[in-house]
C-alpha cells in the first residue's frame, strides 16, 4: 500500500511537472476561444454578400457548360491527382453532386462539385473552367465590403497568392487562394481563385483571438516550423499524461481533504487540507473544486485525438457520397437555362443564387435569397423538394446490406443534429429526416429534405464519441447549453483550470530549481589559527 501511495505521488509530481506549462496554456487559450469571432464565412454570411443574380437570357445550362468544359476539367484533374491515383489507371466519369448558379465579379458562373471532390468555376456565358483574377478577387471584395457601413469606402489591395495557409482547413479543392486586405482598417479576406468564393473574414482582434487561441491551442506552431506530421502525436499523448497527471491529483487532494466531519481530525489550527504557502494553497483547492472539470477536459481532448482509431467518424466518406448522390444527370437539370421571369416566379426577392440538387435521376431546383430562404421557383418536371422515396433509395444505395427500419421526420434538434453558438438555421436546416438502419451498429443519417443533403451519418460509436468529446470538452448538451448560463458555466471552470495551471507552474519552477540546479554550498568556517593570524597581521 505504501508503495502504491508513493507511486501516487510521483506520478503526480513529475508529470505534473512536465505538463505545468502546457496545461496553463490550455486553459488561457481555451479561455481565449470561447469568445473568439468567427472566421470562417458560414452560409449564412456567404449567401447575405453574395451579387445579386439577376439572370439573363443567354446564360448557358448546367449539361452545356459540363460539356463544353470537359476537355478542361479532364486536365485539370489529370494534373492535380497524386501519384496513387496515376498509377490506378480505371477511371470512371465524375458526376456533377452539386451545382449553383453565381455572379461573381459580375461574372455569371456555374460553381460544380463532382463526385471525386473537385471543384470548378464554369463560365455561364461560354462554359470555360474560369479562375477568379487578381483584379476580380479585388472587386469580389470590395462588394463584400459594400455591404458594410464602416467599410464601404475600404479600397482592396492584394497582400499575396498562396496554395495553403494554416488558418484554411480542408479546402485543398479551392486552391489558390488570394488574400486581401480592405483599407487600412484591419479587415482581410481570403478569396478562392477556383470558384470565386471567400472563405475568411476577419479583423485584427478576430485574427488576434486566433493565433493565441486555436493557433496554441491545437500545436498548430508544429505545422508552422515545418513538424506538422508529429502534431497528432503531441496532442495525444500531452493530453493522456494531462489527464493522468489531473486524476492522479484529484486522488490525492481527496486524500489530503479533512474537513472534519463527525468530529473527525483536521490539520494543526483548524486547517482542512495540509498546506500553508501560498501557491500550494491555491493549488489544491483549485484542483479540489475545478479538478473534475479539468479531468473531463484533459480526456475528452485525448479522445479527440481519436486513439487507435476506436471511433468512426460522423462525416460520410467520399465513396459513400458517391453511391448517396447516385450517377448520372437528370434531364431538367441538363437542360434547364436560366430566365428573366425567375424573379416574378420567385415573388421578386433578392436573389443570390440558384442551385441544383441530384440524387440519381430525380433533381430539385432552389432559389436562394439574401436571407437564407430557399424558394423552389416551380419549373415544369421538377420537385420542390425530395419525398421519402427519393431519401429512402439513397439511403440504401450507401447501406445496401441494412435494411431501413424507421424515416422520422423531426422539426427540432436533438442530441446529435444540433447548431454550435455561432451558427443558424440556415447552417443547420430544419425539418431533417431521420433514417435509421437495423444494422449492428445502429446507423443513423440526418438527411435534409429540401435538398437531399446528407448532413450526418452516425453509427454508434460516432454517437459515443459525441458524448465523451464534444459533450465534455464543449458542453453542449441539455440546459447547460442556454447562455448565458453556458457563459456562467464555462468560465467559472475555466477559471478554476487556469489558478491550477498556474500554481502547477510556479511549484514546478521551485521543485525544478531544488532537483537540478545545485544547491547552494553553506559558508565555509574559518579555522580559528587562520583567524588569529589576520588580525595579527
Amino acid at each position: 500500500m505504501k508503495f502504491l501511495n508513493r507511486l501516487l505521488y510521483q506520478v503526480h509530481r513529475w508529470v505534473g511537472l512536465v505538463l505545468a506549462l502546457f496545461m496553463f496554456l490550455w486553459f488561457v487559450t481555451g479561455l481565449v476561444i470561447l469568445y473568439a469571432p468567427a472566421i470562417n464565412q458560414s452560409r449564412a454570411e456567404q449567401l447575405a454578400h453574395a451579387e445579386t443574380l439577376a439572370p439573363e437570357i443567354g446564360w448557358l445550362s448546367l449539361g452545356d457548360v459540363w460539356e463544353r468544359s470537359a476537355a478542361q476539367r479532364k486536365a485539370l484533374f489529370s494534373k492535380g491527382k497524386t501519384a496513387e491515383a496515376k498509377v490506378d489507371k480505371v477511371e470512371t466519369e465524375a458526376a456533377i453532386t452539386d451545382a449553383r448558379l453565381v455572379r461573381s465579379a459580375g461574372e455569371p458562373l456555374w460553381l460544380v462539385e463532382d463526385s471525386r471532390g473537385q471543384r470548378f468555376a464554369l463560365s455561364a456565358v461560354d462554359g470555360h473552367v474560369h479562375e477568379t483574377t487578381e483584379v476580380q478577387a479585388l472587386m469580389i471584395a470590395e462588394n463584400w465590403a459594400s455591404t458594410q457601413k464602416e467599410l464601404r469606402t475600404q479600397k482592396a489591395r492584394l497582400l499575396e497568392k498562396f496554395d495553403s495557409h494554416i488558418m484554411l482547413r480542408n479546402q485543398e479543392a479551392l486552391k489558390p487562394f488570394y488574400h486581401i486586405a480592405l483599407g487600412e482598417a484591419g479587415t482581410q479576406l481570403m478569396i478562392s481563385a477556383r470558384t470565386g468564393e471567400i472563405l475568411h473574414a476577419s479583423t485584427t482582434l478576430g485574427r488576434g483571438f486566433y493565433w493565441a487561441g486555436n493557433w496554441l491551442h491545437l500545436f498548430k506552431p508544429l505545422e508552422a516550423i515545418g513538424w506538422g506530421g508529429i502534431r497528432h502525436d503531441v496532442q495525444l499523448w500531452l493530453s493522456f499524461s494531462a489527464t493522468l497527471a489531473t486524476l492522479t491529483g484529484l486522488i490525492i487532494g481527496w486524500l489530503r481533504w479533512r474537513p472534519g466531519f463527525n468530529g473527525k481530525p483536521t490539520y494543526s489550527q483548524g486547517r482542512t487540507q495540509p498546506y500553508r504557502e501560498f501557491w500550494f494553497k491555491w493549488h489544491f483547492w483549485s484542483g479540489l473544486l475545478g479538478g473534475s472539470a479539468a479531468l473531463f477536459w484533459a480526456l475528452s481532448g485525448y479522445i479527440d485525438t481519436n486513439p487507435g482509431k476506436i471511433f468512426s467518424q460522423a462525416n460520410p466518406t467520399k465513396p459513400e457520397l458517391t453511391r448517396y448522390f447516385g450517377t448520372g444527370l437528370p434531364q431538367a437539370m441538363r437542360d434547364w437555362q436560366p430566365i428573366l421571369p425567375l424573379a416574378l416566379a420567385t415573388n421578386a426577392a433578392d436573389v443570390v443564387e440558384i442551385s441544383w440538387k441530384r440524387l440519381a435521376n430525380d433533381a430539385v431546383l432552389l432559389a436562394n435569397t439574401r436571407d437564407g430562404e430557399r424558394i423552389a421557383p416551380g419549373v415544369d418536371g421538377v420537385k420542390a423538394q425530395f419525398d421519402e422515396a427519393d431519401l429512402r433509395a439513397a439511403v440504401a444505395r450507401v447501406e445496401k446490406k441494412a435494411p431501413i427500419s424507421s424515416v422520422i421526420v423531426s422539426e427540432q434538434y436533438d442530441s446529435y443534429y444540433y447548431p454550435r453558438h455561432h451558427q443558424t438555421q440556415i447552417d443547420k436546416p430544419l425539418p431533417v429526416v431521420v433514417v435509421r438502419l437495423a444494422d449492428e451498429v445502429g446507423t443513423r443519417f440526418y438527411l435534409d429534405p429540401t435538398d437531399g443533403k446528407l448532413l450526418a451519418k452516425l453509427d454508434r460509436s460516432a454517437r459515443l464519441f459525441r458524448w465523451l468529446y464534444s459533450a465534455l470538452h464543449h458542453w453542449d448538451f441539455g440546459w447547460v447549453y442556454y447562455r448565458p448560463l453556458w457563459d456562467i458555466w464555462m468560465l467559472t471552470w475555466v477559471s478554476f483550470g487556469v489558478v491550477l495551471g498556474g500554481s502547477s507552474l510556479v511549484i514546478g519552477w521551485r521543485l525544478l530549481k531544488k532537483t537540478v540546479l545545485p544547491k547552494k554550498s553553506a559558508k565555509a568556517v574559518v579555522p580559528a589559527s587562520t583567524r588569529y593570524a589576520s588580525s595579527e597581521a
